[in-house]
């Protein structure tokens, strides 16, 4: 990839998937980056050059953290605490 296509994609990347037409999930893929470049310059790679391409411009893994939406914290302070134990006769 030129330096110009790099340029291209940091901006397109930046944009965010949303603006590619991936709606309902908002993370980048090995696959859609690759989607994105071969709609525009028509060269295809595999997920390993993207990888690759995308280490070399700086890019790192983010995995988002998942928490449970409907979450109890009473639950989770219970857990934690020590059950009293019953002694033996």
């Amino acid at each position: 990839m030129t330096p110009h296509w790099r340029a291209w994609l940091a901006a397109e990347l930046d944009k965010g998937p949303a603006a590619h037409g991936w709606v309902k999930d908002q993370r980048w893929t090995l696959t859609r980056v690759a989607t994105v470049i071969a709609r525009r310059f028509q060269v295809h790679f595999s997920p390993a050059q993207t990888w690759r391409i995308l280490h070399q411009m700086g890019f790192t893994v983010r995995v988002p953290m998942r928490g449970a939406a409907e979450r109890d914290e009473e639950v989770t302070t219970w857990m934690r605490e020590p059950w009293p134990r019953v002694e033996r006769r």
